[in-house]
């Protein structure tokens, strides 16, 4: 009878032991990209203080166990591996004393923002901002308050996305955190707001 080919065995050893490797190694490098989902949730935070709205908690999926035992030893291991590379995955730090005083001041001016807001006069851009939609139902004495105020508004939003970015050591992270909350004011605005879509038009919710 022919012995297996010593190259043959050696092979599969070879694939048997690479493969867990190169899929640990994935595991590690996923830790580099800038994490969306952390960043979603540090905008709810700072847009329920800023706005005192109440989150909305969302249902965790169940995971399905019932391929356990049809996957390879090594596979098998990668699925408690996996869960603990995600939650090495860095969290956004939105407790900076610059963070707390920039929505701080956000939150003191949005009772005169809202009901500008809620008229229509002003609305949400598309890239994280507050736009006048309406100037025409401004009265003409009222204008230039109602521009300093998008504009001291538009600046605090601008230090808040750009504070963030650097408290966490990523400053090349702010338009990607500037995108996530131009994302999130917009899901969490009230009904009756106007919003941008992403061609600029106004749009109402």
């Amino acid at each position: 009878m022919r012995q297996p080919s010593t190259s043959l065995v050696s092979a599969g050893a070879v694939v048997g032991v690479a493969a867990p490797a190169v899929l640990m190694s994935a595991c590690v490098t996923i830790n580099v990209y800038f994490p969306a989902a952390e960043a979603q949730k540090a905008a709810d935070k700072i847009i329920d203080d800023v706005w005192g709205t109440g989150a909305t908690p969302q249902p965790a999926a169940s995971g399905d166990t019932s391929q356990l035992e049809s996957k390879p030893l090594w596979l098998v291991a990668a699925d408690f591996v996996m869960p603990v590379a995600a939650a090495a995955e860095p969290k956004l730090d939105v407790s900076s004393a610059e963070v707390k005083r920039l929505s701080g001041a956000m939150e003191a001016r949005f009772p005169q923002l809202e009901p500008l807001l809620n008229s229509g006069t002003l609305g949400l851009t598309n890239d994280g901002y507050i736009g006048v939609r309406d100037a025409g139902s401004v009265p003409l004495a009222d204008r230039n308050a109602v521009r300093s105020l998008v504009a001291n508004e538009n600046a605090d939003r601008a230090s808040l996305y750009r504070e963030i970015a650097v408290a966490n050591g990523q400053p090349q992270w702010e338009a990607q955190i500037r995108s996530a909350f131009a994302a999130r004011w917009i899901a969490r605005a009230k009904g009756g707001w106007y919003y941008q879509d992403a061609n600029g038009a106004w749009l109402q919710k």
